[in-house]
């Protein structure tokens, strides 16, 4: 996961900068940062937790200039550390450069053993910051030949945003597994994890940063080189599925729309008597929207969210059942006795969540719970940015669909089947997506693979 974002040309960069990053909080919680330059000093800012916890107005005053980046958090290489907080910035030949990743790479153990065989010496645990010392170590002159240079020894997922005195660069990996899109704010540009982000500030947008792609935006305008073009492209299936906001248009394609057609296709699947669809907000609401237009099933908001949770919170040392999810969750229980439910989401992961909402509906005093999810069983573990488990952990990796039924204890349980998943563009099947997290068939090399599973079990 993770957002980035970048802006240049606008006096109010710093400030822009921190409204995308308001608008993509919902790609990372854990801590933020935003590195701002007026041309000749670089100014940074950043901490653990929410952006607008971090970024209040005698912050944002001192991020002077017109050119800005900024990151939220979610970790998946390297720990919950704040040496590990973005944006990462380096001083190099009398030159600072700052860079924002989203993604990861999947070589960057190997890497990181060999440039520290080399002398290199490493501030913190991510991967991202590879890149930094292969740009460092790279004998180019310009900087956008520098990070070509660096990322021509990379392998893996990875949207970037460079920033320096001179220019802001936006780089695409030739997969093109993480978003990235452009978009005009008055004179100046702005790059960004999704567009959501661009309609919070006003931005015009442009079109994506292509797969393989380097945005090079400076005084005189933005050019673009290509570096590395695919023969086909690896798009995360996942931020249809869940990551992007629903407002937002990844890959060409709004959110809000291909969730609804996953609800719809599932329902076309798995039809079964029922009085209600209701969702697992927020993420498993415009699927259920889907699936209740298509089944003719009415939709309710059976679970209520509080939108009040905050990163963390006190559990009671009695231990009161199900906390965890009630706190986030609850019922609306006389609407739901006496009914037979429909409940829609987006995943299954350890099944555990999926087991405390089920018992919490029936306690509710529904008669019949049905679990119906838009996604195939999630059965593989992901190498290119997403914080999933080890194998082990995923309840579909060892369990069969009417034995997960029976463990989170649903009347019944069906999928999205695979086939299902591609109704909107089954020519691509295979060819565009990454389904890696479905199928077990990564698109890469996985040669950190084992590495980064000891970290999932490390944490």
């Amino acid at each position: 996961m993770c957002g980035i974002a970048g802006v240049y040309g606008d006096k109010e960069a710093a400030k822009l900068t921190y409204l995308c990053l308001y608008a993509l909080q919902h790609r990372g919680q854990e801590s933020a940062g935003i590195a701002s330059s007026d041309g000749v000093r670089m100014y940074e800012h950043k901490d653990m937790g929410l952006v607008a916890e971090i970024f209040v107005k005698r912050v944002l005053d001192e991020l002077r200039g017109d050119r800005a980046i900024g990151h939220v958090r979610y970790s998946t290489a390297g720990g919950p550390d704040r040496k590990n907080i973005q944006p990462f910035s380096v001083d190099y030949k009398g030159m600072r450069i700052a860079m924002v990743h989203n993604g990861n790479l999947t070589n960057a153990v190997r890497l990181r053993n060999s440039l520290e065989e080399r002398g290199s010496i490493f501030q913190s645990s991510m991967d991202s910051e590879v890149i930094v010392h292969l740009v460092a170590l790279s004998r180019e002159s310009l900087l956008e030949d520098k990070i070509l240079d660096a990322l021509s020894k990379v392998e893996g997922a990875y949207s970037l945003i460079f920033l320096n005195g001179d220019s802001m660069i936006g780089v695409r990996d030739p997969l093109g597994f993480r978003p990235l899109v452009i978009g005009k704010i008055g004179n100046g540009f702005v790059l960004a994890s999704e567009t959501c982000a661009l309609d919070l500030i006003g931005a015009s947008f442009v079109r994506d940063v292509a797969p393989g792609e380097m945005v090079i935006i400076n005084s005189d305008g933005m050019k673009s080189r290509m570096f590395g073009k695919s023969a086909k492209c690896s798009f995360c299936i996942f931020e249809f599925i869940y990551f992007a906001r629903p407002d937002s248009t990844v890959f060409g394609r709004s959110v809000y729309e291909m969730r609804k057609g996953f609800g719809k296709q599932l329902a076309r699947e798995s039809a079964t008597d029922a009085d209600v669809v209701i969702p697992v907000p927020d993420s498993g609401v415009p699927a259920a929207i889907g699936y209740a237009e298509e089944s003719g099933i009415p939709f309710e908001m059976g679970l209520i969210r509080n939108h009040y949770v905050g990163r963390t919170f006190i559990e009671p040392e009695s231990g009161v059942r199900h906390f965890g999810v009630k706190v986030k969750l609850n019922p609306a229980s006389g609407f739901l006795k006496g009914k037979r439910v429909i409940v829609v989401d987006d995943s299954i992961v350890r099944g555990t969540t999926s087991k405390k909402i089920v018992d919490m509906i029936k306690k509710a005093g529904a008669s019949e719970v049905h679990m119906r999810i838009s996604s195939p069983p999630t059965a593989w573990p992901c190498f290119y940015g997403i914080d999933t488990p080890t194998r082990e952990e995923l309840v579909a990796s060892h369990l069969s669909i009417p034995d997960i039924c029976k463990f989170i204890g649903a009347d019944s349980l069906k999928y999205l089947s695979y086939e299902g998943l591609y109704w909107f563009a089954k020519e691509f099947e295979g060819e565009w997506y990454c389904d890696a997290c479905f199928t077990g068939k990564y698109p890469t090399r996985l040669i950190d693979a084992e590495h980064i599973e000891n970290l999932a079990k490390a944490r």
